[in-house]
């Protein structure tokens, strides 16, 4: 069975969404060293990136963002930028955009992934309304985290019916910007990927 795949998209694919895909990684590799230390991660969940421009296609994460992940213990070698394509968001079964621009972007593109495309802060906004005992139960075997993550996807499109995106649900770019910005905006994707884990895989605590 396929892993679940989360798409995480900005604009050049260099900042924001590299950080977020490394960043989901690196939480959900930690969660299940305490819940199942013999579960593969790579089986349960796909953490990928794209842009919605074409302009830094081929390059290397921004070094600020890159240190981000390395002063976290992630490891960013071979990480090249990529423009988003309708093949990208097929593949994805949740859609994590930085801004509510780039998410109505999405849409355009393919309409029919609407009801998975969500700004991060407001997908980790709607978890935390959630009533996650109506789930599916947790398991870190694939089949059954990736029912999980399905149902958890539908029941947040079902809250938040046809509300749109607030402005504090946007991630400022930190393009051009010092280590300062970089950190500030890789702590509020860091809280916001841990709602996510928390609702996939309950059970352990977070990290002081």
């Amino acid at each position: 069975m396929p892993p679940f795949t989360v798409l995480h998209v900005c604009l050049g694919n260099i900042c924001r969404s590299p950080m977020a895909e490394h960043l989901l990684r690196l939480v959900v590799g930690r969660r299940l060293a305490n819940l199942d230390p013999g579960a593969d991660p790579g089986e349960l969940l796909r953490s990928v990136s794209a842009g919605t421009g074409g302009w830094h296609e081929g390059e290397e994460m921004n070094p600020p963002a890159s240190r981000q992940i390395a002063l976290r213990g992630g490891v960013v070698a071979g990480f090249t930028a990529r423009k988003l394509t309708g093949e990208h968001l097929a593949e994805a079964g949740l859609v994590l955009t930085a801004t509510a621009e780039q998410s109505d972007y999405v849409v355009s593109l393919a309409p029919g992934v609407a009801c998975r495309t969500f700004v991060l802060g407001q997908f980790a906004r709607l978890l935390r309304e959630l009533d996650l005992a109506e789930l599916p139960p947790a398991g870190t075997d694939p089949r059954t985290f990736t029912a999980r993550a399905t149902a958890l996807v539908a029941a947040a499109d079902r809250r938040r019916a046809h509300e749109e995106p607030l402005p504090g649900d946007d991630l400022d770019d930190p393009w051009g910007r010092g280590d300062q910005t970089f950190q500030r905006i890789a702590e509020t994707i860091d809280e916001s990927l841990y709602a996510l884990v928390d609702a996939l895989l309950p059970g352990a605590p977070r990290p002081a």
